[in-house]
């Protein structure tokens, strides 16, 4: 077992057939730009119904080329996905991904044995391990015995934002979106986890309250 604490975070509520993202590309400087800065949190139904995908992606704005070719998920860094199924706000299970030797290994969906800012691996939890696909080859996914489906490595940024017109929006220069906008994140990519997980093993089709934390050892 391997303890970890927080560094930060990011929250979401899924309903199961609903689509639910949070977002945070810009950050304090002591964590911009670094392994364990999330930069997306999606959760949604799965393209088999049956099923709930949740997606978490850090490291943003990474250029096209060398410098996504050149990044890699921290060895050092837990990706955790947290599941609330009795509306408490305290996670009753957790999936977590933590990449090893070219490889990432998510252990879960599991009740873990502590909750809160600190989080320990159980290795003999349920495990799903995927080959982490490096930039520019066909994605890479793996599936357990359990039916957890993963999948890791460099994506284009799926978030949508006009951060220059929202800046002119907030200044008091304009008062609406255009349509269409600009992609701000446009030709940048990020480094992504989706772990897609049968919702019988998170308890059926009910409402679950979802959020995502990256921890450091």
């Amino acid at each position: 077992m391997k303890k970890f604490k927080i560094l930060l975070g990011a929250s979401a509520i899924a309903v199961a057939g609903f689509f639910m993202v949070a977002a945070d590309h810009i950050d304090a400087p002591a964590v911009a730009g670094g392994t364990s800065d999330i930069t997306d949190f999606y959760a949604f139904q799965g393209e088999d119904t049956d099923n709930i995908a949740f997606v978490a992606n850090v490291q943003g704005l990474l250029g096209a080329g060398a410098e996504t070719q050149d990044a890699a998920f921290d060895e050092n860094v837990l990706i955790e996905f947290n599941i609330d199924t009795n509306g408490d706000n305290i996670e009753d299970l957790v999936i977590q991904a933590i990449p090893r030797d070219g490889k990432m290994y998510v252990f879960g969906p599991y009740a873990p044995s502590t909750t809160g800012l600190n989080s320990t691996i159980n290795d003999a939890a349920s495990r799903t391990v995927v080959d982490i696909t490096a930039y520019g080859e066909t994605a890479v996914t793996a599936t357990s015995s359990t039916g957890v489906t993963a999948f890791a490595g460099p994506r284009d940024d799926p978030f949508f934002m006009d951060f220059a017109r929202f800046g002119e929006i907030t200044g008091g220069t304009a008062s609406s979106f255009n349509n269409p906008g600009t992609d701000t994140f446009a030709g940048s990519n990020v480094m992504s986890i989706v772990v897609e997980v049968p919702k019988s093993m998170i308890g059926g089709s009910g409402t679950i309250n979802t959020w995502v934390e990256s921890k450091s050892k």
